[in-house]
């Protein structure tokens, strides 16, 4: 199913002259990774403390793009310039999720917003990180299938964060979408499993 992820390839293209001055520096793949990471909790802290402001909502799209840069530029490193390690594998998965849960939850706090349906959206989009990362273990790839998977989810917010940040009324619009959403990640969890039984069923067959 089409995914905003699909466009990883060209990203990473346009991003790869930057990455390669970062590694002639000596900046490591972990250190992009924490620096994501960082960046996001400053971020979803600032909407914390500023619920009723709009500003810090206007961050939010900025800070996604450039976690979804970073997050290309870590795994260009670790691949391109000899940086894997098991740390690395590690930190590249755990930090894509706590960075989600950061920036979504805040959203509990800002007028409008259904904190049940939030919750859960994050609830889910764990579990669908989890069902990619799980696949592995059963022998298939990591799965990256949408129809909602981590870029669609930032490309979401992002607007959410847009739109409300310049004084768009969430009511009630913005619960509708999050249901939406919700419904998504859930088909998001089928697609990722249903994929991996399939090609570790093929494998086997062959």
């Amino acid at each position: 199913m089409a995914s905003i992820y699909d466009l990883k390839p060209r990203f990473q293209g346009l991003l790869r002259p930057l990455t390669n001055r970062l590694a002639a520096a000596g900046i490591s793949a972990n250190q992009v990774t924490i620096s994501a990471l960082l960046l996001s909790l400053a971020v979803g802290g600032l909407v914390v403390l500023y619920p009723d402001a709009q500003w810090p909502l206007l961050l939010i799209p900025l800070v996604l793009f450039l976690r979804m840069a970073l997050n290309a530029i870590d795994g260009m490193l670790a691949r391109e310039h000899d940086m894997k390690s098991p740390l690395g594998a590690m930190l590249n998965e755990l930090c894509d999720v706590i960075s989600d849960a950061v920036l979504y939850l805040p959203f509990c706090w800002v007028p409008g917003f259904s904190p049940a349906l939030v919750v859960s959206v994050v609830l889910l989009a764990v579990i669908s990180e989890m069902t990619g990362v799980v696949a592995v273990q059963i022998g298939s790839d990591r799965r990256y299938e949408g129809p909602m998977g981590k870029s669609d989810r930032a490309f979401v917010f992002g607007a959410i964060g847009l739109l409300v940040g310049l004084g768009l009324d969430p009511v009630p619009w913005v619960n509708y979408v999050l249901l939406l959403v919700l419904v998504l990640c859930g088909a998001t969890i089928v697609n990722r499993a249903r994929r991996a039984l399939e090609t570790v069923s093929c494998s086997i067959q062959t």
